[in-house]
């Protein structure tokens, strides 16, 4: 199987139309349509088809495409283990929840990493969809996404049906965090009457897609309070938190250092359980790096060092 072949497949996929690419590809529109159909015949299906849209991938030729994507991904890495210093350089690639567990691990892993070695880092926090589709399409290699229990029966079969290797993480109960000045800190029991009289911080784009909106109420468990702020990243989640003594958060358990550098407390609510799951996910054929061991190996230690405080 000819690899320059999967790469204009690929590329065709990506632009969705065959005049783009082979103007991407600096070669002529025959010669792709060429190496299609040649790749189509020595592979027994047809990848793509044409739509109002353009070029789309068929059901069969998606799965092809998503084994060429990993196969090329392989490859690019299997050669760059013979490029100069190689053997002293460091690549990781992560998305992630906003969890400052999860982060506060990938600091204490990089500070264990070789100071001379040569870094190529890429994380970025998103919502479990993005993760599924971004690992899928190996922009990352790895994913950790995060649901509430009630939704393994949507998320299982999702992932195993992208074909993606899983990990549980953690399974864990969210906690509250709010300002160590606010009255919600000072509460003896918190429950949802209590709730009622601050401001709930939400992350904006945690909405399951193709999830009905009647599901996703009854089984996330999580109530939306008339007073909320939604926000997109964990910065501004912190920055209100903190000066905003009326403002609440539900989130995952969190470092005390962290707790600490926010003047934050975190309350543990039994009365109001929500119980959510951090999973790894990654391509079936990815083999776990060095790299990968220690940041997972941190990740652990966190999040024990957590459940014992």
């Amino acid at each position: 199987m000819n690899l320059t072949h999967l790469r204009y497949m690929v590329e065709v996929e990506r632009l969705g139309s065959i005049t783009k690419a082979a103007a991407a590809l600096y070669m002529g529109q025959p010669n792709l349509s060429k190496a299609i159909k040649e790749m189509e015949r020595e592979v027994g299906i047809p990848i793509f088809k044409r739509s109002a849209k353009g070029v789309v991938a068929t059901e069969k030729g998606k799965q092809f495409l998503q084994y060429a994507k990993a196969i090329l991904v392989q490859m690019d890495k299997m050669e760059s283990l013979y490029k100069e210093n190689s053997e002293n350089s460091v690549s990781f690639s992560l998305l992630l929840p906003r969890a400052s567990y999860i982060t506060y691990a990938f600091t204490e892993f990089l500070n264990k990493v070789e100071k001379s070695a040569q870094i190529d880092f890429k994380i970025k926090e998103t919502n479990s969809m993005e993760v599924i589709n971004s690992v899928v399409e190996c922009e990352y290699n790895l994913g950790i996404i995060r649901y509430p229990v009630a939704y393994e029966s949507f998320f299982m079969p999702l992932i195993e049906e992208k074909n993606l290797k899983y990990h549980s993480v953690w399974e864990f109960d969210y906690v509250i965090i709010t300002s160590e000045n606010s009255r919600l800190a000072q509460e003896s029991e918190i429950n949802e009457s209590v709730l009622d009289k601050y401001i709930e911080i939400l992350h904006g784009d945690n909405i399951v897609p193709n999830i009905s909106a009647a599901y996703q109420k009854k089984n996330a468990e999580i109530n939306c309070h008339s007073k909320h702020i939604y926000v997109y990243e964990r910065g501004s989640q912190f920055d209100i938190l903190s000066s905003c003594p009326d403002s609440f958060m539900w989130v995952s358990p969190i470092p005390k250092a962290i707790l600490k550098r926010y003047g934050l407390v975190q309350r543990k609510c039994p009365n109001l359980k929500k119980t959510n799951k951090d999973m790894l996910i990654y391509q079936n054929n990815y083999r776990l790096s060095h790299a990968d061991q220690m940041f997972f190996d941190e990740l652990d230690r966190v999040r024990i060092d957590i459940s014992k405080s």
